[in-house]
Protein backbone atom coordinates (compact mmCIF):
# COMPACT_ATOMS: atom_id res chain seq x y z
CA UNK A 1 0.00 0.00 0.00
CA UNK A 2 1.36 3.31 -1.10
CA UNK A 3 2.27 5.18 2.28
CA UNK A 4 0.08 8.22 1.20
CA UNK A 5 -3.17 6.21 1.22
CA UNK A 6 -2.38 4.12 4.25
CA UNK A 7 -1.50 7.38 6.23
CA UNK A 8 -4.68 9.35 4.66
CA UNK A 9 -6.98 6.19 6.01
CA UNK A 10 -5.76 6.59 9.17
CA UNK A 11 -7.01 9.82 9.80
CA UNK A 12 -4.13 12.35 9.30
CA UNK A 13 -5.99 14.31 6.70
CA UNK A 14 -6.25 14.14 2.94
CA UNK A 15 -3.86 13.40 0.69
CA UNK A 16 -2.53 17.34 0.71
CA UNK A 17 -2.44 17.07 4.02
CA UNK A 18 -0.67 13.84 4.15
CA UNK A 19 1.61 15.04 1.26
CA UNK A 20 2.80 17.82 3.88
CA UNK A 21 3.41 15.75 6.56
CA UNK A 22 5.76 13.87 4.65
CA UNK A 23 7.32 16.62 2.96
CA UNK A 24 8.10 17.69 6.75
CA UNK A 25 9.80 14.50 7.13
CA UNK A 26 7.96 13.83 10.02
CA UNK A 27 7.40 9.98 8.58
CA UNK A 28 9.44 7.24 9.24
CA UNK A 29 9.38 3.65 7.69
CA UNK A 30 11.57 0.86 9.54
CA UNK A 31 13.18 4.06 11.14
CA UNK A 32 14.23 5.68 7.94
CA UNK A 33 12.71 9.08 7.06
CA UNK A 34 10.03 8.43 4.13
CA UNK A 35 8.78 11.88 1.40
CA UNK A 36 7.80 10.41 -1.05
CA UNK A 37 3.95 9.48 -0.90
CA UNK A 38 4.04 6.45 -3.58
CA UNK A 39 6.63 4.70 -1.35
CA UNK A 40 5.44 1.37 -0.81
CA UNK A 41 4.69 -0.29 3.20
CA UNK A 42 3.47 -3.33 4.32
CA UNK A 43 0.71 -2.27 6.98
CA UNK A 44 1.75 -5.94 8.68
CA UNK A 45 5.35 -6.14 8.59
CA UNK A 46 6.47 -2.30 8.41
CA UNK A 47 6.73 -0.22 11.41
CA UNK A 48 5.19 3.28 10.38
CA UNK A 49 5.89 6.33 13.09
CA UNK A 50 4.50 9.66 12.58
CA UNK A 51 6.21 12.33 14.65
CA UNK A 52 7.67 9.26 16.46
CA UNK A 53 4.10 7.49 17.27
CA UNK A 54 3.44 4.20 15.60
CA UNK A 55 1.29 4.19 13.11
CA UNK A 56 -1.14 1.26 14.02
CA UNK A 57 -2.95 0.35 11.19
CA UNK A 58 -6.39 -1.73 10.70
CA UNK A 59 -8.63 -2.29 7.60
CA UNK A 60 -11.80 -2.95 9.63
CA UNK A 61 -13.43 -2.21 12.90
CA UNK A 62 -16.05 -3.68 14.72
CA UNK A 63 -18.09 -1.89 17.36
CA UNK A 64 -21.09 -3.29 19.69
CA UNK A 65 -23.07 -0.26 20.42
CA UNK A 66 -25.95 -0.61 23.10
CA UNK A 67 -28.13 2.12 21.74
CA UNK A 68 -29.87 4.50 23.46
CA UNK A 69 -33.29 6.09 22.66
CA UNK A 70 -33.56 9.43 20.59
CA UNK A 71 -30.89 8.64 18.54
CA UNK A 72 -31.11 7.54 14.83
CA UNK A 73 -29.49 4.32 12.99
CA UNK A 74 -27.56 6.32 10.43
CA UNK A 75 -23.76 8.14 9.38
CA UNK A 76 -25.02 11.52 9.81
CA UNK A 77 -28.76 13.99 10.27
CA UNK A 78 -29.23 17.38 9.53
CA UNK A 79 -31.80 17.51 12.73
CA UNK A 80 -30.91 14.11 14.74
CA UNK A 81 -28.12 12.74 16.21
CA UNK A 82 -26.64 9.89 14.92
CA UNK A 83 -24.78 6.76 16.57
CA UNK A 84 -21.79 7.92 14.75
CA UNK A 85 -22.35 11.56 16.78
CA UNK A 86 -21.91 8.99 20.31
CA UNK A 87 -18.26 7.67 18.50
CA UNK A 88 -14.95 8.96 20.30
CA UNK A 89 -12.33 10.69 17.33
CA UNK A 90 -10.38 7.43 17.45
CA UNK A 91 -13.15 5.39 16.55
CA UNK A 92 -14.47 7.34 13.32
CA UNK A 93 -11.26 6.82 11.89
CA UNK A 94 -12.18 4.51 9.65
CA UNK A 95 -15.65 5.61 9.04
CA UNK A 96 -17.73 3.05 10.62
CA UNK A 97 -21.68 2.76 9.70
CA UNK A 98 -24.57 1.29 11.46
CA UNK A 99 -25.18 -2.15 9.84
CA UNK A 100 -29.05 -2.48 9.69
CA UNK A 101 -31.70 0.09 11.68
CA UNK A 102 -33.04 0.25 15.18
CA UNK A 103 -35.86 2.81 14.98
CA UNK A 104 -34.74 6.18 17.16
CA UNK A 105 -37.07 4.70 19.94
CA UNK A 106 -35.57 1.60 19.63
CA UNK A 107 -33.01 -0.02 22.16
CA UNK A 108 -29.82 -2.17 22.02
CA UNK A 109 -27.28 -4.00 20.45
CA UNK A 110 -26.25 -2.38 17.16
CA UNK A 111 -23.34 -3.36 15.15
CA UNK A 112 -21.41 -0.81 13.62
CA UNK A 113 -17.89 -1.39 10.99
CA UNK A 114 -16.71 -0.42 7.59
CA UNK A 115 -16.82 -3.69 6.66
CA UNK A 116 -19.22 -3.53 4.02
CA UNK A 117 -19.37 -7.82 2.82
CA UNK A 118 -20.35 -8.62 6.99
CA UNK A 119 -22.83 -6.24 7.03
CA UNK A 120 -24.47 -7.18 3.72
CA UNK A 121 -23.87 -11.15 5.12
CA UNK A 122 -25.59 -10.02 8.34
CA UNK A 123 -28.37 -8.55 6.31
CA UNK A 124 -28.91 -10.62 3.64
CA UNK A 125 -32.29 -12.05 3.22
CA UNK A 126 -31.15 -15.25 2.56
CA UNK A 127 -28.88 -15.99 5.64
CA UNK A 128 -31.95 -15.70 7.96
CA UNK A 129 -30.09 -14.22 10.80
CA UNK A 130 -32.42 -14.16 13.64
CA UNK A 131 -32.54 -10.94 15.62
CA UNK A 132 -34.15 -11.27 18.80
CA UNK A 133 -36.16 -8.19 21.08
CA UNK A 134 -37.44 -7.67 23.83
CA UNK A 135 -41.03 -5.60 24.59
CA UNK A 136 -43.36 -4.51 26.67
CA UNK A 137 -46.77 -4.58 25.17
CA UNK A 138 -49.70 -2.44 26.15
CA UNK A 139 -52.17 -5.41 26.92
CA UNK A 140 -52.16 -8.78 27.45
CA UNK A 141 -50.20 -11.74 24.72
CA UNK A 142 -51.53 -14.86 24.71
CA UNK A 143 -51.09 -18.48 23.32
CA UNK A 144 -53.07 -17.62 20.18
CA UNK A 145 -50.85 -14.72 19.47
CA UNK A 146 -47.86 -16.74 19.91
CA UNK A 147 -49.57 -19.03 16.90
CA UNK A 148 -50.22 -16.17 14.74
CA UNK A 149 -46.72 -15.32 15.16
CA UNK A 150 -45.22 -19.14 14.34
CA UNK A 151 -47.49 -19.11 11.26
CA UNK A 152 -46.69 -15.19 10.29
CA UNK A 153 -48.61 -12.14 10.74
CA UNK A 154 -50.12 -9.96 7.81
CA UNK A 155 -48.95 -6.15 7.74
CA UNK A 156 -50.60 -3.17 6.87
CA UNK A 157 -49.53 -3.32 3.28
CA UNK A 158 -50.20 -6.62 3.16
CA UNK A 159 -47.14 -8.69 3.27
CA UNK A 160 -47.33 -11.95 5.49
CA UNK A 161 -44.12 -11.87 7.64
CA UNK A 162 -41.65 -15.56 8.42
CA UNK A 163 -42.55 -17.33 10.77
CA UNK A 164 -41.67 -15.40 15.05
CA UNK A 165 -41.11 -17.18 17.67
CA UNK A 166 -42.81 -15.50 20.48
CA UNK A 167 -42.08 -16.12 24.26
CA UNK A 168 -44.84 -14.51 26.90
CA UNK A 169 -42.66 -13.68 29.55
CA UNK A 170 -44.99 -11.68 31.47
CA UNK A 171 -49.00 -11.65 30.27
CA UNK A 172 -51.31 -8.74 31.93
CA UNK A 173 -52.38 -5.02 31.42
CA UNK A 174 -48.65 -4.77 29.98
CA UNK A 175 -46.88 -7.92 29.17
CA UNK A 176 -43.26 -8.75 28.94
CA UNK A 177 -42.33 -10.66 25.73
CA UNK A 178 -39.29 -11.82 23.49
CA UNK A 179 -39.78 -12.31 20.09
CA UNK A 180 -36.79 -13.53 17.32
CA UNK A 181 -37.68 -13.05 13.68
CA UNK A 182 -35.27 -13.33 10.76
CA UNK A 183 -36.61 -10.61 9.17
CA UNK A 184 -35.99 -6.69 9.24
CA UNK A 185 -38.63 -4.75 7.30
CA UNK A 186 -39.65 -1.39 8.57
CA UNK A 187 -40.92 -1.51 12.06
CA UNK A 188 -41.36 -4.78 11.65
CA UNK A 189 -41.87 -5.34 15.69
CA UNK A 190 -44.44 -2.83 16.14
CA UNK A 191 -46.14 -3.89 13.23
CA UNK A 192 -46.21 -7.64 14.05
CA UNK A 193 -48.15 -6.81 17.16
CA UNK A 194 -50.60 -3.90 15.32
CA UNK A 195 -51.61 -7.04 12.88
CA UNK A 196 -52.48 -8.42 16.21
CA UNK A 197 -54.82 -5.51 17.79
CA UNK A 198 -51.15 -4.91 20.31
CA UNK A 199 -49.03 -1.70 20.57
CA UNK A 200 -45.22 -1.85 21.62
CA UNK A 201 -44.62 0.56 24.18
CA UNK A 202 -40.84 -0.04 24.74
CA UNK A 203 -38.32 -1.89 22.31
CA UNK A 204 -34.75 -3.36 22.92
CA UNK A 205 -32.94 -5.90 20.40
CA UNK A 206 -31.02 -8.45 22.72
CA UNK A 207 -29.39 -10.04 19.70
CA UNK A 208 -28.27 -10.31 16.63
CA UNK A 209 -27.28 -13.83 15.06
CA UNK A 210 -24.45 -15.05 17.82
CA UNK A 211 -23.84 -11.87 19.43
CA UNK A 212 -25.66 -11.25 22.42
CA UNK A 213 -25.81 -7.61 23.75
CA UNK A 214 -23.25 -7.05 26.82
CA UNK A 215 -24.59 -6.40 29.96
CA UNK A 216 -22.24 -4.28 31.03
CA UNK A 217 -22.85 -1.75 28.22
CA UNK A 218 -25.21 1.54 29.77
CA UNK A 219 -27.17 3.14 27.20
CA UNK A 220 -24.96 5.03 24.53
CA UNK A 221 -21.76 3.16 25.47
CA UNK A 222 -19.98 0.92 22.75
CA UNK A 223 -16.83 -1.22 22.49
CA UNK A 224 -14.79 -3.36 19.72
CA UNK A 225 -16.24 -6.95 19.26
CA UNK A 226 -13.87 -9.06 21.15
CA UNK A 227 -11.54 -11.80 18.79
CA UNK A 228 -14.09 -14.68 20.67
CA UNK A 229 -17.17 -12.80 19.32
CA UNK A 230 -16.05 -11.70 15.62
CA UNK A 231 -14.45 -15.25 15.37
CA UNK A 232 -18.02 -16.58 16.57
CA UNK A 233 -19.42 -14.50 14.23
CA UNK A 234 -17.62 -14.99 11.14
CA UNK A 235 -18.29 -18.76 11.68
CA UNK A 236 -21.96 -18.34 12.08
CA UNK A 237 -21.62 -16.67 8.70
CA UNK A 238 -20.06 -19.06 7.04
CA UNK A 239 -21.75 -21.55 8.21
CA UNK A 240 -25.44 -19.52 6.75
CA UNK A 241 -23.40 -19.69 3.17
Amino acid sequence: MRIDKLLANMGYGSRKDVKKILKSGKVSVNGVTVKEGKCHVNPDVDAVEVMGEEVDYRKFIYIMMNKPPGVISATEDMRNETVIDLLRDQNMLLKPFPVGRLDKDTEGLLLLTNDGQLAHQLLSPKKDVPKTYFAVIDSPVTEEDVEAFKNGVILDDGYRTKSGELEIIKSGTYSDIELTITEGKFHQVKRMFEAVGKKVIYLKRLSMGPLALDKNLDLGEYRELTDKEFTKLTKYLDKQK
